[in-house]
Order: C-alpha cells, then sequence, then structure tokens
C-alpha cells in the first residue's frame, strides 16, 4: 500500500512516444506536462535511451570517493552554458538542489564579515521544495502546515521591490525563482531582476535562482537567468537536466565556500545520471540551434492564443516564456474542472497556483502532437461549467 500523498488519476500508462502516453487499453493521451517539466525530450527518446542503456552496461554507480568521469564533463557543460564560472555540485532532486544552495550561503555568511549572516529572503507565492528547510523556504503558508517548528532565518518579500526593504545587516542571500512556476507561472519583468542583482551585488548579499522548472531550454533560453541577462552567485537546476532520470545540480561562482565533510550525496551525479545529462543537453543543443525549439514554442503559444479568443468567458491572457505557459482562467473555481475535462478528453494538463492551468510539454513536442492536444482541449473546454 502506498502512503496517501498524492491526488491520483485512475490511470497507468504502459508506454509512451515523444508527447504522446498509451494506456494499457491502447488509448492515447496528449502530453502537455512532461512528468511536471522532467521528461524534457520526450518519452521513449531513443537517443537518450541507448544512452542510458550503454552506461548500465558498463558502471551505473560506484560513489563520490572516487572520480566519475561523466560527471566531470557535465560540470564543464554547465558550467559553458549557463555563462557562469564556478563550480558544480550534483544531487538527485530539486529540493537537494535548493537545500545544498542555502547551505553554501549560510556558510559564506558565516566565514565572510565581522557578524553572522544567515537570513535568506524569498518571495510570497513562491515554491523551493519539500524538505523542511526548502518548505520554509516556500512563500505559501498552506505548505507550512503542521511540519513546524522550521529553520530560523527566512522571511517572505511581497514582490522584488519589497525585497530591499527587507534587507538588513544579517541578511546574507535572496532566493527568486524568475519565473515562479507552482505560483501560476508568474514571470518577473526583466528590468526589475537586473536591478536586483545591481543593488545585491552593492550589498554582498548573494542572489540564489532556483531554476529547478525553467532551466535546461524550458524557457528558450539553456537559463531563464540567461534569458534575463544576469549571472547569479548561485543557480539550481534538476527537473529536465535528466530527461527523466532523477539528477539535481547547483552551479556556483563561489568554489571555495563548500570544504570536504560539509556536504555530500550518496547517488548525486553518479554514473547514469550524469551521462543521461550530457545526452539530454546533447539533444536539446542541436534543437536549440536550429531553430526548431523557437519554432515549436512559438507554434505552441499561437494555439494557446486561439483558446484565449474562442473561450474569453474562461480564460483571461496568457504567461509564460518558452514551453513554459499558463492559462490565467478567469474564477479559481473553474481551474480544477479544466483540468479534469482535460483529462476525460485524453489531454494532459496541470494546475499552478489559484487560477491557473498549467502547460509543460516536452520541449520535443510536434505541432502535429500540439494540434491533437489543442484541438481535444478546446472539446474539454465547450462542456466546461455545463
Amino acid at each position: 500500500m502506498l502512503l496517501n500523498t498524492y491526488a491520483r488519476f485512475d490511470i497507468a500508462f504502459e508506454k509512451g512516444e515523444n508527447a504522446t502516453l498509451w494506456n494499457k487499453e491502447g488509448e492515447d493521451y496528449i502530453d502537455f506536462t512532461s512528468g511536471i517539466g522532467v521528461v524534457s525530450v520526450g518519452h521513449a527518446n531513443v537517443r537518450l535511451s541507448n544512452a542510458i542503456c550503454d552506461q548500465a552496461s558498463k558502471i551505473i554507480h560506484i560513489s563520490n570517493l572516487y572520480k566519475i568521469p561523466p560527471q566531470e564533463k557535465l560540470a564543464e557543460v554547465l558550467i559553458e552554458k549557463s555563462g557562469i564560472e564556478g563550480g558544480v555540485f550534483f544531487c538527485n532532486s530539486g529540493a537537494e538542489a535548493n537545500e545544498t544552495a542555502l547551505k553554501i550561503a549560510r556558510k559564506y555568511g558565516e566565514i565572510n564579515g565581522e557578524i553572522k549572516r544567515y537570513k535568506i529572503i524569498t518571495l510570497e507565492n513562491s515554491f523551493h521544495g519539500r524538505t523542511i528547510s526548502t518548505l520554509k523556504a516556500t512563500g505559501q503558508p498552506k505548505f507550512h502546515q503542521y511540519f513546524g517548528p522550521f529553520p530560523d532565518g527566512f522571511t517572505y518579500a511581497k514582490n522584488i521591490e519589497d525585497i530591499y526593504n527587507k534587507i538588513d545587516g544579517k541578511t546574507v542571500a535572496v532566493m527568486i525563482e524568475l519565473i515562479q512556476g507552482e505560483g501560476g507561472v508568474n514571470p518577473f519583468e526583466i528590468e526589475e531582476i537586473k536591478h536586483l542583482k545591481k543593488e545585491l551585488e552593492k550589498q554582498d548579499v548573494l542572489l540564489i535562482v532556483d531554476e529547478v522548472q525553467t532551466g535546461v531550454y524550458r524557457t528558450g533560453e539553456f537559463l531563464a537567468s540567461n534569458l534575463y541577462g544576469i549571472k547569479p552567485d548561485i543557480v539550481t537546476l534538476a527537473k529536465g537536466l535528466g530527461g527523466g532520470v532523477p539528477i539535481g545540480a547547483v552551479i556556483t561562482r563561489l568554489t571555495d565556500v563548500l570544504k570536504p565533510g560539509d556536504h555530500g550525496s550518496t547517488f548525486g551525479g553518479n554514473y547514469l545520471a550524469t551521462r543521461a545529462g550530457l545526452e539530454v543537453i546533447k539533444i536539446l543543443d542541436e534543437y536549440h540551434q536550429s531553430g526548431m525549439l523557437e519554432e515549436i514554442s512559438g507554434y505552441f503559444n499561437d494555439r494557446l492564443e486561439e483558446i484565449i479568443k474562442e473561450f474569453p468567458n474562461l480564460f483571461q491572457n496568457i504567461s509564460g516564456y518558452g514551453l513554459m505557459k499558463a492559462l490565467k482562467t478567469n474564477e479559481s473555481s473553474i481551474r480544477d474542472e479544466i483540468v479534469k475535462k482535460a483529462f476525460e478528453n485524453r489531454v494532459l494538463v496541470l494546475k499552478a497556483g489559484e487560477k491557473s492551468v498549467r502547460f509543460l510539454p516536452p520541449l520535443t513536442i510536434t505541432k502535429e502532437e500540439i494540434d491533437e492536444g489543442t484541438d481535444r482541449l478546446k472539446t474539454a473546454l465547450s462542456g466546461v461549467g455545463r
């Protein structure tokens, strides 16, 4: 018996191909979720499958007590793609990556300056994970019930401007998502983020950017930070990096903060996970450079625009970048009904925030799959509220 931690749909999928899934009865579903932004190169990607099988036939795991060549290579690739000159730590998930970022920041605040700086500012409506520390970093009170007491030192700002009001002499870092995913797919303005980075630098306050959901080409560029034109002090990644194989990563310019014994991960960055990560980035690099990612992202947005025009009684607007999008509903009460009706019409979508229907399809989704999925969604929407 499984613990009752998920409100599951009553279905099990047996196979998939790119953005299409099939159940045991042979019915096909269009997947606009990609495992909540994880299956970045699609289901059953042949190149990724071959890379995983090849690596599994040699070594799956040893430990970080020994050198792991694909781990070293993936670190080089992440540094090159991010534009952040520094080092990389590998773990298994986004929450673990964010825990690592918090530890780096707190040690930095301990060893730099005359007083210990430990306070972390995050934003209301944010989401940073489900461990005790990352749960407290999450600026949504509904996630905090039952699980206290929490670690001290977390403060929530209402918006980017309010961050400046929260900084004091014990503040060591600000941790933000450039596009709040679980909070409703809410992008911040590029210029206000650039200004924030400059102001934090003046006060020696670190900027941590949580790119667990936005990273690895989800927004059209390798990092949302690249799209916003900034170089954070610390960036966290997970989800799409392994294409379905669990992996998390932290990229930071602060290479001299953590020492042997300060942190670790038994499984983090093992042979299998980092070989998968390397292949995923190769596939998406080619896709990005060919112009196909931009073309598909634009096509997907156009089809969502059609839905907005066809159902103005249901939706306000579209938010997001690249293939991280949301339709904002007019009323929170219809959001869950839309997700349910979509499922009944064999298209998978997600909910986010209080009023958003979220779309995180595989980055390799085809126009044919987009057409089929949006056509089914239109059929589903015609039955909402009836």
